[in-house]
């Protein structure tokens, strides 16, 4: 292994260089000139050409990585089963599943019917099948997403419900990557279109339970989901019901229906508080009726349930405590006062969500930073509230995620669920709460003779600055590990919204790991690893936790032997991207290299500008620097834009989305353009992906493609690049 990463070849071409033209503002008494913004102006053709010239710069810049780039995609494409599909889940009357095809981007959703009233074992379809062939007898197509993709750059299916009458499908589709969806409805039976198109959803559709209207979603101008809609079949768009109107500029909105089919709920909520409105399918002239006001600092959510034979919502609140209680009240409006706790706040234990079934309840939850599934058994009174037994499904590893998902029946008797760790690919089971049997389903295969015993993993403990222990997950190569030296590593964090980054198994990640390289998760305060409190502690004016934290788990992996501060690399996307920008400006030293995916750079422009998408609805995470001063302060001192200086800077690679409308492509392209005129000699590169939103590209190869490049940048930071033509234990291609 060289002692050093090798520098890359001299270009002739030279980086773009953006024209300063300067603009000068004034907050709370402080003076602040901005150079570039004059990127914001998207339809401009010098933009656009500026934008271009960044794109040829950094192709010019990795030429020499185009064969490795290569030989990723081809170790991705070959561990991956193209021709594959989902483990069926049932609806009414149906198992649904989906179908993907070797050679196709994108697949198919499928469906066949069930057999009786007590079928809940999945069918095992025919993962061979050819595409002209049904996986299983009767097989339906419902969506041929190729099909819907044929003619545009981008595609993205936003979500698809089936009328209760399983005959009408309502799906959404975005072809240009700015999450505005078209909706349409299928008739599943002759396969034509109704006449039925609403435009400018943002996602999916719910129906009511008589399959006559569809609610929607549409945002306003600042791009905050706003206004829920009713559309009665057989009418024109601009015929719909306005129902629900949010006004507070802070809050969002979204529809859906209760698992058990007679609830439709509308959900309003900002970062700290929320609200429910309730519509009794059985008693629909009563209409949306709120079930509790919102208060400031309050959050809960409603979902009902039958206990000891009568009808309840579940509601899980943090009025009672930060990391939430679960309690149970009538199935109407009902004050904070009549709520009864069923799951007691419990400090050491964040309740997440509630399932319910009508023989039981799921109740997600995670402890000491792992997630975990609690049953509550239904049928008996032992609490007085029809609780029989209250228990966890217990798993054997050190690091993973559980979660349950598919579960679309009330009165199914199985939990299905999902399980991964960074080892072990993601697992479906199926838990029989009868019998407590767990039943594996289905592993994500790896081809090419995969073994998860070649792999180890950790739960490590870093230090922060202030003395709190924060925890990283990681996995290496047996073999490398036992060699007993450092190791090229790769360390990831987001850190912001209570978003938790959970162990996960990646096919992209092995060609990485059969290099010899390690991967890392940093689980730094901002997300929700660790409880309500990681979350509240690295928000606001507490946000500089995440950045030392992040440098903290750098310094620690060093220290401990893992890595050398010149073959670590650190990666971050969105508000994770803002983490790397801050870590750039503030421990350079720490890193030879690092990867900012569509990153919030210039956080203080954004939030200082309430006319932008989600600025105001973003006030509780970051602050409102416009109005208050201290709020200004604190994140002026961390900006990454703000805070370029001139000193030595690691490796940067920025990469952002022409149609992004969350992260705007004008942040990381301001971001580069000062880095290159402050930094000491920087190795800054942009790349821009001109027809994708803030997910990236579109259809699986594309997307396999994409992170081919990013991966080569980083094993050529790591000083990997060389060596191998295919990595230990990839399947010949």
């Amino acid at each position: 292994m060289p002692d050093a990463p090798p520098v890359p070849p001299a270009s002739a071409a030279a980086p773009p260089v953006a024209p300063r033209r300067p603009v000068t503002t004034e907050h709370h008494g402080h003076t602040r000139v901005d150079d570039y913004d004059w990127l914001r102006a998207k339809d401009s053709a010098e933009v656009v050409a500026h934008l271009e010239a960044e794109n040829a710069f950094t192709a010019d810049r990795t030429a020499h990585l185009a064969d490795l780039r290569d030989r990723l995609f081809g170790e991705i494409k070959a561990r991956t089963r193209e021709t594959d599909l989902s483990v069926p889940t049932r609806g009414r009357a149906h198992w649904y599943y989906g179908r993907s095809f070797e050679g196709r981007e994108y697949g198919a959703s499928c469906r066949v019917p069930v057999t009786g009233p007590d079928d809940w074992t999945p069918p095992q379809p025919a993962e061979d099948a050819a595409p002209d062939q049904p996986a299983l007898p009767g097989e339906e197509v419902l969506l041929d997403l190729d099909a819907l993709a044929e003619g545009h750059e981008f595609f993205s299916l936003g979500g698809s419900a089936m009328s209760p009458d399983s005959r009408l499908l309502a799906y959404a589709t975005d072809v240009v990557g700015d999450e505005r969806y078209t909706i349409r409805v299928k008739d599943v039976g002759t396969g034509d279109l109704l006449d039925d198109v609403i435009e400018g959803a943002l996602g999916g559709a719910t129906w009511d339970r008589a399959g006559e209207h569809l609610y929607y979603t549409t945002v306003d101008d600042a791009w905050r989901a706003d206004k829920i809609w009713r559309h009665r079949l057989g009418t024109a768009q601009d015929a719909d019901e306005l129902v629900f109107h949010e006004t507070d500029g802070r809050f969002w909105v979204g529809c859906g229906r209760t698992r058990s089919d007679r609830f439709l709920v509308i959900a309003s909520g900002s970062k700290t508080t929320s609200e429910y409105h309730v519509l009794d399918a059985d008693a629909p002239e009563l209409g949306f009726r709120c079930f509790s006001p919102r208060v400031e600092g309050v959050e809960y959510s409603v979902e009902h349930a039958v206990l000891a034979g009568e009808d309840r919502f579940l509601v899980l609140h943090n009025a009672a405590g930060p990391d939430f209680e679960l309690a149970v009240a009538p199935p109407e409006p009902t004050p904070r006062e009549g709520w009864v706790p069923l799951v007691a706040h419990d400090p050491a234990v964040r309740l997440e969500d509630v399932d319910a079934f009508a023989g039981h309840l799921v109740v997600h939850q995670r402890s000491n930073g792992l997630t975990q599934l609690r049953i509550l058994e239904l049928g008996g009174s032992a609490d007085g509230l029809g609780v029989s037994d209250d228990y966890l499904v217990e798993f054997d590893h050190e690091v993973y995620t559980v979660g349950s998902g598919g579960n679309p029946r009330f009165e199914q008797p199985t939990v299905r669920l999902g399980y991964v760790t960074m080892a072990v690919p993601s697992s479906v089971y199926d838990y029989d709460v009868r019998t407590r049997e767990l039943t594996l389903l289905k592993r994500a295969p790896v081809l090419g003779g995969y073994d998860p015993a070649d792999y180890e993993e950790h739960r490590l403990w870093a230090t922060a600055e202030d003395g709190e222990p924060v925890p990283i997950s990681l996995v290496v190569r047996r073999d490398v590990r036992a060699a007993g030296r450092p190791v090229p590593l790769h360390l990831y964090a987001y850190g912001a919204y209570e978003t938790s980054i959970d162990p996960a198994f990646s096919i992209a990640r092995l060609s990485l790991l059969d290099r010899g390289a390690a991967f890392a998760i940093a689980h730094v305060r901002g997300g929700g690893e660790m409880g309500r409190r990681w979350y509240d502690t690295g928000k606001l004016d507490q946000k500089q936790n995440t950045f030392a934290d992040f440098a903290a788990c750098a310094r620690h992996l060093v220290a401990e032997g893992w890595t050398t501060a010149d073959r670590l690399v650190g990666e971050g996307a969105s508000a994770g991207g803002l983490l790397i920008g801050a870590v750039a400006n503030q421990a350079p030293e720490a890193f030879a290299g690092l990867v900012a995916g569509v990153p919030f750079v210039d956080n203080l422009t954004t939030m200082l500008d309430a006319t932008l998408p989600l600025t105001v609805t973003e006030y509780d995470e970051w602050g409102n620097p416009e109005d208050d001063p201290d709020a200004y302060a604190t994140i002026a001192a961390y900006a990454p834009y703000d805070n370029v200086s001139a000193q030595r800077y690691p490796r940067i690679l920025a990469e952002t989305s022409f149609q992004d409308t969350r992260v705007l492509y004008v942040e990381p392209a301001k971001w580069v353009a000062r880095l290159r005129e402050r930094a000491v000699e920087p190795d800054v590169l942009l790349r821009v992906e001109m027809a994708a939103g803030h997910g990236g590209v579109s259809g699986r190869y594309q997307a396999w493609k994409d992170r081919a490049f990013t991966l080569a940048w980083i094993l050529d930071t790591m000083g990997l690049a060389e060596g191998l033509e295919t990595a230990p234990g990839t399947p010949s291609i």
